[in-house]
């Protein structure tokens, strides 16, 4: 029996730009697992880069600040003498993500392995921000669960977390920080889970703009064929 030829689904991708209209039919079968590829490849690499010493930390794309008014005050605080204070907590805050990343491997791929061509379609249509989206959708509530304590064995090394919370209760109080940044455990869980989406999105853009240097034959199929 032939297989079902990937035809409205072919047409979306070739349309976003993924391959040309004169390259071979593929099935949906087989278009889905190029996507699939892509992604997985994209969030294991992603987290490589994020789940060592100074993936966040070293790193300006995700490197996680101080929430709002905090920030400006910790300025004040470096110019008084207390730089090393306020530079132990955010070390301490992306440390605590790096210690978090690497737990996220299992969900990540499960959520890549599942996926559907339908949800294949929507992360080729879906822009910029289509990668992201999709593992926020998929990953985010669970990952959110996983990582809370993690960060919570982490963060509690440093004294300065509990004195976090507070200061940042009060702020958030006068509306100078997001109430959900009032609590260190769940900001830096958010900032890790944002940067993590972040880095998986990077990673598959270069995939997209290289697809014959992963060395995959269903990747240079699926998003070679503009090469």
């Amino acid at each position: 029996m032939r297989r079902r030829q990937f035809t409205t689904g072919a047409m979306v991708f070739a349309g976003a730009g993924i391959w040309a209209s004169k390259a071979r039919a593929l099935s949906d079968s087989d278009a889905a697992s190029g996507v699939r590829a892509a992604l997985e490849r994209g969030a294991v690499a992603a987290l490589g880069l994020l789940g060592r010493p100074d993936g966040f930390l070293g790193n300006p794309k995700v490197r996680i600040p101080l929430p709002g008014a905090l920030e400006k005050a910790a300025k004040l605080l470096k110019a008084t003498g207390q730089q090393r204070r306020v530079d132990e907590l955010v070390t301490a805050m992306n440390r605590a993500a790096e210690a978090a990343v690497p737990q996220a491997r299992e969900l990540l791929v499960s959520a890549v392995r599942s996926m559907t061509v339908e949800d294949a379609v929507q992360v080729v249509r879906g822009g910029d921000t289509s990668v992201t989206d999709f593992f926020a959708r998929k990953t985010r509530e669970p990952l959110t669960q996983k990582f809370l304590p993690i960060v919570a064995r982490s963060t509690e090394k440093v004294s300065l977390a509990a004195r976090y919370d507070a200061v940042a209760g009060k702020a958030a109080s006068l509306g100078l920080v997001k109430k959900e940044d009032a609590d260190l455990e769940g900001y830096v869980t958010r900032k890790a889970l944002d940067g993590l989406y972040l880095m998986i999105g990077e990673e598959e853009k270069k995939i997209r703009r290289d697809p014959i240097g992963t060395g995959s034959a269903i990747l240079k199929q699926v998003f070679g064929s503009l090469k």
